[in-house]
């Protein structure tokens, strides 16, 4: 509860009506006023919130902000921005009384593997006694609570009202993903970050960013952040130095008031530096040199792009005051995060896994891991979502023709487009590669269940069976509607026959 008179100090702005006025809660939504509400007309690409300002009335606003001229009764407040998104930003994290002071605040950003790393991180922290919350594509994390979530990085209303849920349930380390749509529409704001890292840069959403530079500099956004001087200390950066746009991170940091770090497997300099890894279907070990010295890391995530993972919050974990043995200790008790490179185990000869993988560089990496672990032939089931990236489909189509002995391209969430018309574009680029390499066997299967059901029947022995593209997703979106689909329960379907 806070009144607006003191709410509106926080933003330029021109009253009109009474602001002496207590506030309940704030919402850019009119289905979610409530009596007492502040609500905020933001302007979207389809909707726009002036439209919806009498609904808001009726349900109960005692407050507006709007940029454009509105009418409502003489008993509500009108508050008058140039823009109603920066004033959201400016007001939401004072209303909910700055949650991300009272706890340290540390964010991933990149590509591949936030999601894993934010996990890793977060169960370091638990060994140690720390509460926890996550915040990231899969869920929100309140300790053992679990709370579903829209987008990898919420809004600034939800994310201010999470992190206000988690400062009252105790939680002392929020770990949470940094996605680059957040970072530049500003969802992050208000709040202040202690300890960010670095994981890669691959292409995706170049869709929405257009070139790989503006999606660094969007990544970028993140370090220029942590770097800021705020209320809390230390401050952390932890960049992988084996990525080609590390500098652009590195270049962000203001190291006179944050701490900069490098890991890598390719630069001794690194300051955490991973070699001699050694990898099983089901685990990695390798051994990580930190400030002159060597330790051996065990873990049940396989694969070298775990080791990446691993290292961020190996490096993370350090910045919070955690020693090297107590993180080291940790690991052998991590065991995996859900749809990343999920093993799926109904006692058959041949290995399954489920995993996340939808850019190219994603699926290029799993194959990859594949390769190290299997004795076998590599069957990949992927495909790639509609109303995204065109340009990654050929390029996914050549990826896994080259890595894999047979593949099946299939459906992913064709959202608005034609399945058949997405397919037929990636299949392209397996076409390509299909020339050079005669011995690939590969089919188009536009339904993903029966798709599934197919590269099971195929696996034998030694084979490992690679399901891409959405891995914790638990649902389809078709042109009109969104299904219950989970890769998952259709490989553990096909396996018991």
């Amino acid at each position: 509860m806070k009144n607006l008179k003191d709410m509106i100090q926080k933003t330029p702005c021109r009253v009109e009506g009474n602001a002496d006025v207590q506030i309940s809660d704030v919402t850019a939504d009119s289905r979610k006023v409530q009596e007492g509400s502040l609500f905020i007309c933001l302007v979207g690409a389809h909707v726009d919130g002036h439209d919806f300002v009498s609904s808001a009335v009726k349900q109960g606003a005692k407050a507006i902000v709007a940029s454009r001229p509105i009418e409502v009764p003489s008993d509500v407040a009108v508050v008058y921005v140039d823009d109603t998104r920066k004033a959201m930003e400016d007001m939401v994290p004072f209303f909910f009384d700055y949650p991300a002071r009272k706890m340290r605040m540390i964010a991933l950003t990149g590509t591949n593997g936030k999601t894993t790393t934010t996990h890793v991180v977060a169960h370091i922290l638990q060994q140690v006694g720390y509460k926890t919350g996550v915040i990231g594509t899969i869920h929100a994390l309140i300790g053992d609570k679990e709370l579903a979530t829209h987008n990898t990085t919420p809004d600034v209303i939800d994310l201010e009202r999470l992190l206000y849920e988690m400062a009252e349930a105790k939680v002392t380390h929020v770990c949470m993903e940094a996605s680059s749509h957040a970072l530049v529409m500003g969802r992050v704001e208000g709040i202040e970050f202690d300890n960010a890292v670095f994981t890669n840069l691959t292409e995706d959403h170049l869709d929405y960013h257009k070139t790989m530079d503006n999606y660094a500099k969007a990544k970028a956004i993140l370090f220029q952040k942590v770097s800021t001087p705020g209320t809390k200390s230390p401050k952390a950066a932890w960049v992988n130095i084996d990525d080609p746009y590390a500098h652009v991170m590195m270049d962000a940091v203001n190291q006179d008031v944050c701490a900069l770090h490098t890991y890598g497997m390719n630069d001794e300099k690194a300051d955490l530096y991973a070699f001699d890894s050694h990898f099983t279907g089901k685990s990695s070990a390798f051994k990580v040199k930190y400030e002159g010295k060597v330790y051996q890391v065990e873990t049940k995530l396989a694969g070298r792009f775990n080791i990446y993972n691993t290292l961020g919050a190996i490096g993370a974990a350090l910045s919070e005051g955690i020693s090297m043995d107590t993180i080291v200790a940790a690991m052998k008790t991590f065991h995996s995060v859900p749809g990343r490179f999920e093993l799926i185990d109904e006692g058959q000869s041949f290995t399954v896994v489920v995993d996340y993988a939808h850019t190219p560089d994603g699926l290029e990496k799993i194959l990859t891991t594949a390769q190290e672990i299997t004795k076998g032939r590599i069957i990949v089931v992927f495909g790639c979502g509609g109303d995204r990236d065109k340009l990654k489909r050929p390029i996914m189509g050549r990826i896994a023709a080259r890595n894999a002995d047979i593949a099946i391209v299939t459906s992913d969430n064709p959202r608005t487009e034609d399945p058949a018309t997405i397919v037929k574009e990636v299949a392209a680029g397996v076409e390509e590669i299909k020339k050079e390499k005669p011995s690939l066997h590969y089919e188009v299967i536009v339904d993903r269940r029966t798709a599934i059901q197919r590269a099971i029947e195929l696996a034998e022995g030694d084979d490992i069976v690679l399901i891409a593209g959405k891995g914790h997703e638990d649902y389809q979106i078709l042109k009109d509607r969104t299904i219950h689909f989970d890769d998952r329960e259709e490989a553990r379907k096909a396996l018991k026959g």
